[in-house]
């Protein structure tokens, strides 16, 4: 697979245009942190700051909550930009770029529209999506440039130890790769979640605040990297988002300084609507699924029947949508988003359930 220059995501188009639903299973971050919490003034807010390679404060909270040095940082709109950022600075165009399958399409279609010559090796269902660095040996070849994962898994929520993303970072670095972890369901493990930035010198890491913590609009990603490389990816976001918007700078340093209360809300939250995706899962032998300890989505497979005709119904019958498994090149599966008000996941876990007794008569 290789860029064309009019190339797009199907998936992010699916999800502005068609996951719409009163029930609406099939996003993927916890429910919205509201504005008034922050404690943010209009008094505090500026509409305009420093146009310079990085807000300070920002730059100071993000290196405090991360880690890395500040120099290693560079803050970007969401995790989406972020990896467009580290994938247009980690390879140049023809070289190829090995990424696990299933994963985050978008990651696919970035690279590809960037002008990589992709493959892919498998995260096995049989073995619960586990990141094998074996299956990521094998992949390789002389050609490789780079090896992509996500950690946690999107969309299986899997969780990678230490000791594999380091197995993975040395392979690449035998073969004179990078490696990138797309860190952003890492932050709904929220205790002892640290990055694999910090473990070998060819390892980048993404993140953001947009999935565990209610705070998508704030757009407040980030790229961990080696000093040069983070540069590097200041110029490149110069040809694409030179001037941030400051009001979100300002937000995005208060909501850092509020973070370990807004995380404590969220992982409640979490577990709660975990516990009842378990209780739906228990009571549905017609499904399979991993059971992961963290993460805001589950990937479950349909022992029999088409899962775009449950999507269809739900969709059409039931008020409710969940995310096709044809985005993640695993159509006998779909994603089902747990970071929503418990009361609107239980109802639409119910509605899953009453779609698939009527699918199976």
């Amino acid at each position: 697979m290789t860029g064309r220059r009019d190339a797009g995501s199907p998936y992010m188009e699916w999800a502005k245009l068609r996951s719409r639903a009163r029930f609406n299973l099939a996003t993927s971050g916890v429910a919205d942190y509201p504005l008034a919490r922050l404690a943010v003034s209009l008094g505090d807010l500026e509409i305009n700051g420093p146009t310079i390679y990085g807000y300070a404060p920002l730059q100071d909270r993000l290196s405090r909550k991360t880690g890395a040095p500040p120099e290693s940082v560079v803050a970007a709109t969401g995790t989406s930009l972020a990896n467009h950022l580290a994938l247009a600075a980690l390879f140049e165009p023809g070289d190829e770029v090995l990424i696990e399958q299933p994963t985050y399409e978008l990651l696919v279609s970035t690279a590809a529209y960037l002008g990589a010559s992709v493959r892919r090796f498998r995260r096995r269902p049989e073995h619960g999506f586990a990141l094998d660095p074996e299956e990521v040996e094998r992949a390789t070849t002389p050609a490789t440039r780079l090896v992509v994962v996500t950690n946690l898994h999107n969309p299986s929520s899997v969780r990678a130890d230490d000791a594999a993303l380091s197995e993975i970072a040395r392979i690449a670095a035998r073969r004179g790769a990078a490696v990138l972890v797309d860190e952003v369901y890492l932050e709904t493990c929220f205790e002892g979640a640290r990055s694999a930035f910090f473990l070998g010198d060819n390892v980048v890491a993404t993140g953001s605040l947009t999935k565990a913590y209610g705070l998508s609009g704030l757009r407040c990603g980030w790229i961990l990297a080696p000093a040069e490389l983070a540069t590097r990816m200041w110029r490149i976001n110069d040809l694409y988002a030179a001037t941030p918007a400051h009001p979100a700078e300002l937000l995005s340093a208060a909501a850092l300084d509020r973070l370990p209360e807004i995380a404590a809300e969220a992982r409640a939250r979490l577990d709660r609507n975990r516990r009842a995706l378990e209780a739906f899962l228990d009571g549905r032998p017609d499904l399979e699924a991993p059971r992961p300890r963290w993460g805001t989505t589950s990937f479950p497979r349909l022992l029999a029947g088409s899962v775009d005709d449950l999507c269809a119904k739900l969709r059409d019958e039931y008020e409710t949508s969940v995310v096709p498994g044809g985005f993640f090149d695993m159509p006998d599966r779909f994603r089902i988003g747990i970071g929503g008000e418990t009361a609107d996941l239980e109802e639409g876990l119910r509605r899953v359930g009453r779609a698939l007794d009527e699918l199976a008569r």
